[in-house]
């Protein structure tokens, strides 16, 4: 196994982003996105890494990026190192795996998120109101319960530091107009969908996720990852049951870890333990395996 990557420093590259998770670099038409082994819980970024997190991540959305071409174009050109611009080769060896050449795009301001299961700040928002980013939801639903229909419930794109905030899709239509929202909303619940129905296969309950999108050449594509344990919510189908919280193949087992804390979700963020680090993998680890059939 490669040694733990928290972040990259390539001299020879432009780095003009490091996210939450992703490094992305400057490479003149392109783009260079590395996904490293930073977790983040609460929009903080964790102090340790997760080994092997990043390839986790990479390799789990080249495979839907693959699955949902039909659906709508995606931002990779190439994931192939040896492909790369000759300015990454020196670089070569903790790139592979972990890193892909994009497009450059106009990404959309705004989170795309689709819920087809009731939980998380969803559950919460429910709780209080019985709606969900101003959606209506029926009286009596469980925690975990699936929803009659997937809902498009975005919310904003916070900086790093900083937490995500939903939002109603009036309030999306009046940051990016009309006809980008209607897209985006119809993008995200089709490739929802298409991913819930392969995943239920093999035995994942995909109970929500986000997206995001960027414009190029005044196209919407599909950009940064896709249906990974980061984006995602993945429950094992064979242990699901509605009425409150579920085992999961993503990173919610360290939330609900970072909960038994004295820590109020603010930088800096606390140590995690061995333990709490390899059992995050494992889940990270089974997803890949289970949905692309890679270990």
């Amino acid at each position: 196994m490669q040694q733990p990557v928290y972040e990259t420093n390539f001299p020879d590259l432009d780095l003009i982003k490091r996210g939450k998770v992703r490094d992305l670099y400057d490479m003149g038409d392109t783009l260079l996105m590395v996904a490293t082994d930073r977790i983040s819980a609460f929009d903080v970024v964790m102090p340790n890494p997760i080994p092997g997190k990043g390839v986790v991540l990479t390799q789990i959305s080249l495979f839907w990026f693959d699955v949902m071409a039909s659906l709508v174009p995606h931002h990779v050109i190439t994931s192939d190192v040896d492909r790369f611009p000759a300015a990454c080769r020196p670089y070569a060896d903790t790139l592979r795996g972990r890193s892909l050449l994009v497009r450059k795009t106009r990404p959309l301001p705004v989170e795309c998120v689709v819920r087809g299961f009731i939980s998380g700040s969803g559950w919460k928002d429910y709780q209080r109101s019985g709606t969900v980013c101003g959606i209506r939801l029926p009286q009596g639903l469980k925690e975990s319960e699936r929803l009659p229909q997937p809902i498009f419930t975005p919310s904003t794109k916070a900086e790093l530091g900083a937490h995500d905030m939903n939002i109603s899709f009036d309030e999306m239509v009046a940051q990016i107009g009309a006809a980008q929202a209607e897209k985006a909303r119809e993008l995200s619940l089709a490739v929802y969908r298409k991913g819930v129905e392969l995943a239920d296969r093999k035995g994942i309950i995909i109970a929500d996720t986000k997206f995001e999108f960027g414009l190029a050449d005044e196209e919407m594509i599909l950009i940064d990852e896709v249906l990974t344990p980061d984006s995602s919510r993945f429950w094992p189908k064979d242990s699901y049951a509605p009425g409150g919280p579920q085992k999961s193949f993503d990173k919610q087992y360290l939330r609900d870890y970072l909960r038994t804390l004295d820590w109020k979700k603010e930088p800096p963020a606390p140590q995690l333990p061995p333990e709490v680090i390899e059992n995050t993998r494992a889940r990270y680890l089974e997803a890949l395996k289970r949905l692309a059939g890679r270990n």
